[in-house]
């Protein structure tokens, strides 16, 4: 089996690949499963070595919408099987340039979602879609909790481009030029590494810089809700979804994956239980109005309903995402975990 994971050297799609070449083989769509031949992965940089000295992977290094302008086949090759969508502008570039959300977001969309329709082999597209198409504003107040059927009220560029996707996923797989599947990702925390562009960036800075023993902003209150998502679950998901038999995935609108609902405070306390108050003592409680306006809009509380008939299920609280991170990561980590 061939696979394209577009975003393939970003901290979720190197999980991803990780996660599928020890996998080995997979299920698509409920079939007899058969053995993962070719990962390509498609990003501006390459994989790291540990995917690149496996002889399964191929690299695809460039611009989405300039490699799919130029070479289509590159990307996406006509045994492809399964393409992961992963590819994006995050939610806070998205709002300071609408043009790079467009483009990266919403044209990259569209041209991948037509070069899988040329093929007519209708491939099996996971879109990764995200918690951001739900905005709560006083005109059109958000329920206290989201459901399956929840409607959608993006309310930030990046909610918006992701939603067109999740439609352009259904109605292409509506006409039989794919199968898709859209599953809208929660905030993911604890990643690893340096900060990006993300609004939701802070959430897992405010763990992760302290546990290297430098200090971390938190630009919201603790009373902020948050439905978080560890990445490991993350990328359960995303497997999930691309196993799934079109009986088990039910209608073509997107899934919501599993959420752990808590508050930041919440996690400033399991923090401050698993490495120490000492650790914990190094956020820094510093509002910025630009974060805290958008992430005011978006939901605190998940009910996947779709999400746990496929088997998946939230993580039981915050202080077991905080260990796995500490045991996946212990070069980034100053403090060992408290007992």
């Amino acid at each position: 089996m061939h696979i394209v994971i577009t975003g393939g050297a970003g901290f979720l799609g190197v999980r991803l690949a990780r996660a599928l070449l020890e996998k080995n083989s997979l299920s698509l769509a409920g079939a007899p499963a058969e053995a993962i031949t070719t990962l390509s992965l498609v990003d501006r940089a390459e994989p790291p070595a540990d995917l690149l000295a496996d002889p399964r992977v191929k690299a695809v290094v460039g611009d989405l919408n300039a490699l799919l302008a130029a070479s289509p086949a590159r990307v996406v090759p006509a045994d492809a099987q399964l393409v992961v969508h992963l590819a994006a502008a995050v939610s806070g570039e998205c709002e300071a340039d609408f043009d790079l959300g467009m483009h990266s977001n919403l044209d990259a969309t569209r041209a991948l979602l037509e070069t899988c329709r040329a093929l007519k082999t209708k491939p099996t597209v996971v879109f990764a879609s995200s918690l951001a198409v739900f905005g709560h504003s006083e005109e059109q107040p958000l329920p206290s909790t989201i459901e399956d059927n929840t409607l959608p009220t993006p309310l930030t560029s990046y909610g918006i481009q992701k939603f067109i996707g999740e439609q352009l996923t259904a109605d292409f797989g509506r006409k039989g030029f794919i199968r898709g599947r859209s599953a809208r990702l929660m905030t993911v925390s604890v990643r690893p590494g340096k900060p990006n562009g993300a609004a939701s960036s802070f959430f897992s800075g405010m763990i992760r810089e302290p546990l290297a023993g430098v200090r971390g902003a938190c630009p919201v209150g603790p009373e902020t809700p948050v439905a978080l998502s560890s990445p490991g679950l993350t990328v359960r998901g995303l497997i999930r979804a691309a196993e799934a038999t079109d009986a088990e995935w039910g209608p073509r609108t997107a899934v919501n994956l599993p959420a752990l609902s808590t508050t930041v405070g919440e996690m400033a306390a399991a923090l401050e239980r698993v490495a120490g108050k000492s650790v914990a003592a190094l956020i820094d409680w510093t509002p910025e109005a630009n974060i805290r306006k958008i992430v005011a809009t978006w939901p605190g509380r998940i009910d996947a309903q779709r999400a746990r008939g496929l088997g998946l299920l939230p993580e039981a609280d915050f202080d077991g995402v905080i260990r796995d991170y500490i045991r996946e990561n212990p070069h980034a980590v100053a403090t060992a975990p408290q007992t």
